[in-house]
């Protein structure tokens, strides 16, 4: 049996057919109605995370690493808002991109944008971010993931996944049944139970949760704070 290095699968994917389709979903040109519907959904999760960090009033005052920042759609309006950002992702593709559309002067010393998998990130930062990055991994390396993006945070964490219940396991095997040219990477779901393991294990408990739900996206994002020694 072949073992699948869903590592290289992902940075293949989104330096090829997956960068132009994720990128066309992550920008405001025509899409189809999934896409648009997955568009939405993405951006709700988006909006979810800036609302609770901007509710903090403290911005400013806040460094953040951006694990898995795409094309910049948090990233980009986090350092807009003041805060010094750390921005990555696997992908040179989706971090060129991300750098076009931060291409301002006002953000200089704000955003850095660096290619960078997840596990060669090194740093101590207030705030660690990974949104929509986990659905990519089975469980076994998403409990190392996770546990790394505790250790580069002083304070906070928050992250987003594919929650794993029966009605979503469901909706992903009717999926797979209809594989088209632009099919994605094979997607991971994860139990909230088991999320949150990880954490507390990291010494994290969880402050915030919401969940975001379209017809065709679905995460649900965790906000855990550091516990006190």
């Amino acid at each position: 049996m072949t073992t699948v290095d869903d590592k290289s699968v992902v940075k293949e994917y989104f330096n090829a057919t997956g960068f132009d389709r994720w990128r066309r979903i992550y920008g405001d040109g025509e899409v189809n109605k999934v896409q648009l519907d997955i568009r939405i959904g993405h951006q709700q999760t988006i909006d979810t995370v800036l609302d609770w960090l901007k509710a903090d009033d403290n911005l400013t005052h806040l460094t953040i690493c951006d694990a898995g920042c795409g094309v910049g759609s948090l990233s980009i309006p986090l350092a807009e808002a003041g805060a010094k950002v750390e921005a990555s992702d696997i992908s040179e593709k989706m971090v060129g991109e991300a750098k076009e559309r931060a291409a301002s002067e006002t953000l200089k010393g704000s955003l850095n944008l660096s290619v960078q998998d997840l596990e060669s990130l090194r740093g101590q930062y207030h705030t660690v971010i990974c949104l929509d990055v986990l659905i990519h991994y089975p469980q076994n390396q998403a409990d190392a993931m996770i546990s790394h993006l505790c250790s580069l945070s002083e304070s906070r964490v928050i992250l987003s996944f594919a929650p794993k219940t029966c009605f979503y396991s469901l909706l992903k095997k009717i999926g797979s049944l209809f594989p088209g040219p632009s099919k994605t990477t094979r997607a991971y779901l994860h139990k909230e139970a088991d999320v949150i393991a990880i954490l507390e294990k990291n010494g994290f408990q969880i402050q915030r949760q919401a969940m975001t739900k379209t017809r065709f996206y679905f995460s649900r994002i965790l906000e855990a704070t550091r516990s006190a020694s």
